[in-house]
């Protein structure tokens, strides 16, 4: 053979308890390798280009020769090998012909009765001014939403605000042409709703239990660290409201699972102890953590010594959940529930998520927007629901930021699970959503590499709880 070439940037191992994974980048696959496999590996990367000389030194008189070639073999069909030949492209470039929608996100009232000194939405009103969607616009959106994906059997409508019970009206108006409309041409329709929990009624939650809401509650832990930032317009802590509203609910809703958001900001870090408030005095069936690194308001942004406090109380959850996960047991914590199932599932993302393709979001006077983080911004709209969407230049944005040439992303060994990461993150940070995540690369790298391992212990210890308790999140949207 001639010269053979180290892919490195194909290839991650991640040492757990003394095995060996292989995290092969392109396809998000893991594998478990032995002595033969890591040995060739490290021929290759001591090297970079191996002869055959250099692998008869290595192995002659140790190994079988047949059984190295055919390790050598299993790389190169990887592409963590390469002959000399071009490596082979991870997928072809993105090309955006057709937008299948599957949901639609209305920003029903940009008013809010809550004043929370971190919020991001740049449209965000006080009750009395609160700007509200009218309801043709709710029908030109749905219809909208079926004339581009008319082949599908299920699609979902997100209520957001604002505050969205606050336009309750509009929400019962919206969901009662929804069915009809959906129903007569034998599709399903779901609804899904984020709520700050303080206008909740026992009449509001059976009516949202009687249309199968998929319900969010934001709340940021015990009262000490939720009043810190979520109060009232006046400046009054929310907690006493909240608490009880969402423990009626967690009472009375028997539709759906109904999960805890929780926002992270400078002060607000305690990861485990709010995780505890919320699933086990609560009740919430999970409860998931948003970081805020790039919000307007920087003295609430998350950065160096906080942002590493943040990843390392994740990380000590995850290991708590870890553990009970190998005795069967599922603690709730939705940031783990996602990364087991995109490690589980061998996702290889192209984009970060759904938004401007499978999902858009219509603001009050119905423009698309990429998605609700955007409503109100000065991040460019892309159509209207009278005018449809402006195709050319949507389909342009989301290959632009795809192509990751001359990006950090094009060799990065997360790159096909963070994707660049989040546009509006992007977009707040850099004032460029085209920009990838750069300034928390390094912690979601960390984060995945504890996430691989957690998943290999998974994998040997308790691989039903793939099957048990990751899988039929599926059942319920998650």
């Amino acid at each position: 053979m001639g010269y053979l070439f180290y892919q490195p940037h194909n290839a991650h191992r991640v040492e757990v308890d003394g095995r060996q994974l292989l995290f092969h980048v392109p396809t998000t696959a893991l594998f478990e390798i032995d002595r033969l496999d890591t040995d060739v590996l490290d021929l290759f990367a001591d090297r970079r280009q191996v002869s055959a000389a250099d692998v008869r030194d290595r192995f002659e008189g140790r190994v079988d020769p047949d059984l190295v070639t055919e390790r050598i073999r299993a790389l190169l069909d990887l592409d963590i090998v390469t002959d000399g030949r071009p490596p082979r492209a991870e997928r072809p470039p993105v090309r955006i012909e057709t937008f299948p929608l599957t949901t639609m996100v209305l920003n029903v009232n940009t008013g809010c009765n809550l004043s929370c000194t971190y919020c991001y939405k740049e449209d965000l009103d006080t009750p009395s001014k609160g700007r509200r969607m009218e309801l043709e616009t709710a029908k030109r959106s749905i219809e909208l939403l079926l004339a581009e994906s008319p082949d599908r059997d299920s699609y979902n409508i997100v209520f957001f605000g604002g505050e969205p019970l606050s336009n309750l009206a509009l929400i019962r108006d919206v969901v009662a042409y929804a069915e009809d409309r959906f129903g007569a041409l034998g599709k399903r329709v779901d609804f899904t709703l984020t709520t700050n929990a303080t206008l909740l009624t026992e009449e509001i939650v059976d009516w949202l239990n009687a249309h199968r809401f998929g319900l969010t509650v934001s709340m940021d832990g015990p009262r000490a660290l939720h009043d810190r930032n979520r109060r009232t317009v006046g400046g009054k802590g929310t907690y006493d409201v909240v608490a009880a509203k969402a423990r009626m609910l967690l009472e009375r809703y028997t539709a759906r699972p109904v999960g805890g958001r929780v926002t992270l900001t400078r002060g607000v870090t305690a990861v485990t102890e709010i995780w505890d408030h919320l699933k086990n005095d609560i009740g919430f069936h999970e409860v998931g953590f948003a970081p805020v690194t790039s919000g307007p308001v920087a003295p609430f942004n998350l950065t160096g010594d906080d942002l590493a406090t943040v990843f390392d109380e994740m990380k000590r959850l995850g290991r708590y959940y870890r553990d009970e996960a190998l005795n069967g047991r599922n603690i709730g914590f939705s940031n783990m529930h996602q990364l087991m199932t995109d490690l589980h599932e061998g996702r290889s993302k192209a984009l970060p998520c759904g938004a401007g393709l499978g999902m858009l979001a219509v603001d009050h006077e119905g423009g698309l927007n990429l998605c609700h983080r955007f409503t109100g911004s000065g991040m460019d709209t892309y159509g209207t629901v009278d005018t449809g969407i402006e195709k050319a230049k949507l389909a342009r944005f989301i290959e632009d930021r795809a192509d990751r040439t001359d990006k950090g992303c094009s060799t990065c060994r997360i790159r096909n699970l963070c994707a660049g990461g989040c546009y509006h993150e992007s977009y707040a940070h850099f004032s460029d959503p085209m920009k990838p995540t750069y300034h928390y690369c390094d912690l979601m790298r960390d984060w995945v590499d504890f996430g691989i391992g957690v998943y290999g212990d998974l994998i040997a210890g308790a691989p039903a709880f793939f099957t048990d308790h990751i899988m039929p999140r599926r059942a319920y949207g998650k």
